[in-house]
């Protein structure tokens, strides 16, 4: 039972806080919209970070997960995870790309990191090219070694399955995880048909059902995680796949316990959604107190919706 917590009006508990600290990338990923670029002065400071997961913290959240862009582009990202870390959270993660974690890993496990999702869709060069536009496949291996190495733990890596480009290698992602003590996430690209401003997604969707379907025919165990979004967890001979659908389903939405901050300072109510924003970032620079800055953060809350197509 989780105490403590703030409930949206659909009686969904707040428990997650995701953080984008930075738009800024050092790849440029076929899938990635670029979206409202925030210039790096104009980026939060690890002051304002520190107060908006106090807050947080104040109003219930027990987990924060930091993410890009690429997060460790940021110069003061072990400050800002050592702040974070004093607040006392349950959890502590972040979404990297991994070019730069054998660097970081060490710090940021010593300043409070739990554990690290990394962005990887492939282990063959050229389709890394292809999908990255950069060579750095190396460095993305080695950040992931390292950070198992120091006990950032689980780590997880993100491969976003692709039509023609990627499907044909979940099995040998499978084994590299398994062999490292790495769970799998495997992550359905939006399908987007209907939509001529993005092209790619159409042309390159590939439905993970199937592909659920035949982990279920042969896991030794399966889990739902009621908080994620409902998501199954498959773990199949010693090894962890974990599924990640579309959010365009009741399901999602039905299970979501998760605010965003933008990387602007805005509260993001919902995930596919950019017209239901709060202005944050302005009024901590203003000087507001704690207790007006929860209400901005209720008042985003209130604005969560259930997903509409």
């Amino acid at each position: 039972m989780l105490e403590n917590v703030t409930l949206d009006k659909y009686e969904r508990p707040i428990i997650s806080l995701r953080i984008t600290l930075t738009n800024r990338c050092n790849v440029n990923c076929l899938y990635c919209h670029h979206d409202g670029m925030v210039k790096s002065e104009d980026e939060m400071t690890a002051d304002e970070l520190y107060t908006i997961c106090r807050v947080a913290k104040n109003i219930g959240v027990k987990k924060i997960r930091l993410s890009g862009g690429e997060p460790l582009l940021k110069k003061d990202i072990v400050e800002i995870v050592e702040k974070i870390s004093s607040l006392g959270f349950k959890d502590i993660s972040m979404t990297t790309n991994g070019i730069l974690l054998e660097k970081y890993a060490q710090d940021l496990k010593d300043a409070g990191l739990d554990r690290v999702n990394v962005s990887l869709d492939t282990l063959d060069r050229k389709t890394f090219e292809y999908i990255t536009k950069k060579d750095y496949l190396e460095d993305a291996r080695k950040g992931i070694l390292k950070a198992a190495e120091v006990g950032l733990y689980p780590v997880k890596i993100n491969m976003v399955i692709m039509r023609d480009i990627n499907q044909n290698e979940i099995d040998d992602m499978f084994k590299f995880c398994k062999k490292h003590g790495i769970v799998l996430q495997l992550i359905e690209l939006i399908d987007s048909e209907n939509c001529d401003e993005d092209k790619f997604s159409a042309e390159y969707h590939y439905n993970l059902d199937d592909i659920e379907s035949e982990l279920a025919d042969i896991a030794d165990e399966v889990h739902e995680r009621k908080f994620m979004q409902g998501r199954k967890k498959y773990y199949i001979n010693g090894g962890e796949i974990e599924v990640v659908k579309p959010v365009d389903n009741s399901t999602f939405c039905a299970n979501c316990s998760r605010l965003r901050i933008t990387p602007d300072g805005k509260i993001k109510p919902c995930l596919l959604r950019n017209d239901n924003l709060v202005e944050l970032i302005s009024h901590i620079r203003n000087g507001e107190s704690e207790e007006q800055l929860e209400e901005i953060f209720i008042n985003g809350i209130n604005n969560r919706e259930p997903f509409n197509q």
